[in-house]
């Protein structure tokens, strides 16, 4: 009984940290934004390519817990002796259950993990028409909807900004902004600040 318990927890802490490493790529931009350290925003966006084996792996361990607590409570039925030991919290399907949940919520994240961030909407300003420049960029290490948002972020708080699409699929940005007011070597070096890279940029008047 005492080596069952001991495995349940170690089942429910690896299936815990696994599920965490899963999405750490896009828990830290959210840190990030909350901690005001926008350069920490892609610390852990290496991480990505090992998600799928990552989230395989957190499913399968959790699945071996759950069946192991079935298995106990039915041996418990099956057994004629009495036990005089309760199990503690740690041990019960109720924890497990609650383990579950965040891990499913960990494993959810990447996908909405954009609504931590302020909404960047264009903005109406009165721009003369040769003032207004539209940027296209390559932006190497973002891998979900949180990194996109970061990027919009940090660029929108430039005094010349206007609107601008970010999509982690493609690695791609498309930025404009009022030349008068701020330079295409300002924007690059905002995106660049978050620790995502810019790797390409052209300019459309």
């Amino acid at each position: 009984m005492i080596k069952t318990s001991k495995s349940s927890k170690s089942l429910i802490g690896a299936g815990l940290l696994t599920a965490i490493a899963a999405s750490l790529c896009c828990i830290t931009p959210v840190l990030a934004l909350i901690s005001g350290v926008s350069g920490m925003a892609s610390s852990f966006s290496w991480m990505e390519p090992f998600r799928p084996y990552l989230v395989g792996i957190t499913v399968l361990v959790l699945s071996f817990a759950w069946y192991q607590k079935f298995k106990q409570k039915k041996a418990k039925i099956e057994c004629a002796c009495e036990e005089d030991e309760k199990p503690s919290f740690f041990q019960s399907k109720k924890f497990l259950g609650i383990v579950t949940v965040f891990a499913v919520l960990m494993l959810a994240f990447p996908y909405y993990s954009y609504i931590f961030f302020p909404k960047t909407e264009s903005k109406v300003i009165v721009v003369e028409s040769n003032n207004i420049v539209q940027a296209s960029l390559d932006i190497e290490g973002m891998t979900c909807q949180g990194c996109e948002e970061e990027v919009k972020n940090e660029i929108s708080q430039l005094p010349g900004f206007i609107e601008a699409q970010v999509n982690h699929e493609t690695g791609k940005a498309t930025v404009k902004f009022d030349k008068s007011k701020t330079t295409l070597e300002q924007v690059v070096s905002a995106i660049n600040k978050t620790g995502y890279k810019v790797t390409k940029e052209e300019v459309k008047n």
